[in-house]
């Protein structure tokens, strides 16, 4: 199924979809926050070498199918499936934007 997504999260899956760490840093503004598998990234740079260290760890392919939006946050549920432990699986990525940029981003299961 395809959603329509804001152009900038549409921007973060095309760039991990292409596993492009520099891409998908750039969606982002530069103190934004990532909270992902207990860990948190703050800044461009540490978004990138985050994005790097999971493209170069596991290969995967993302579909987002599921978009609502409460409170300021973005909510995009995707089906992620690859060889990483636990695969196939669907995440919660909450998004809080700031104009054309993303400000923060959470995964959770």
């Amino acid at each position: 199924m395809t959603v329509k997504l804001p152009h900038i999260i549409a921007e973060y899956f095309a760039a991990d979809r292409k596993q492009n760490a520099e891409a998908v840093s750039d969606c982002f503004t530069e103190g934004a926050v990532v909270k992902d598998e207990g860990h948190t990234y703050t800044g461009r740079e540490a978004i990138r070498q985050w994005k790097a260290a999971t493209s170069a760890k596991y290969t995967y392919s993302v579909e987002p199918f599921s978009i609502t939006t409460e409170g300021g946050r973005t909510t995009v549920v995707s089906h992620l499936a690859g060889d990483f432990p636990g695969s196939p699986v669907d995440l919660r990525y909450q998004f809080v934007l700031d104009g054309q940029k993303i400000v923060g981003l959470e995964i959770t299961l």
